[in-house]
C-alpha cells in the first residue's frame, strides 16, 4: 500500500499537504504537522510529518510559488 502527498494551495490560507493512503485521506498543515481535517493511521501520520519536519522549508517555497501563479517544484518522496 503506497501513501501518496500532494500539495493543497489555497490563496487565502496555506493548508498544508493533502495526504492519501489506502481508503484514508488527510490534510495536513505544513507548520506543525497537525490534521486540518481528515484522518490517517498513527503510522502513516508521523511517516508524513517527519517528511513535512525534512522538506518545509521545500513546501514553503512551493506554496508561495503556487499562490504567485507559477508552477511548483517536485519534491522528494518519502
Amino acid at each position: 500500500m503506497s501513501l501518496r502527498i500532494s500539495e493543497n494551495i489555497r490563496e487565502d490560507q496555506l493548508i498544508g499537504t493533502r495526504k492519501h493512503y489506502a481508503e484514508f485521506e488527510a490534510s495536513i498543515d505544513i507548520a506543525d504537522g497537525e490534521i486540518l481535517s481528515g484522518e490517517l493511521p498513527r503510522k502513516q501520520l508521523r511517516l508524513v510529518q517527519a517528511w513535512i519536519e525534512l522538506h518545509r522549508d521545500e513546501l514553503m517555497a512551493d506554496w508561495e510559488l503556487a499562490v504567485s501563479g507559477e508552477n511548483p517544484y517536485k519534491i522528494a518522496p518519502l
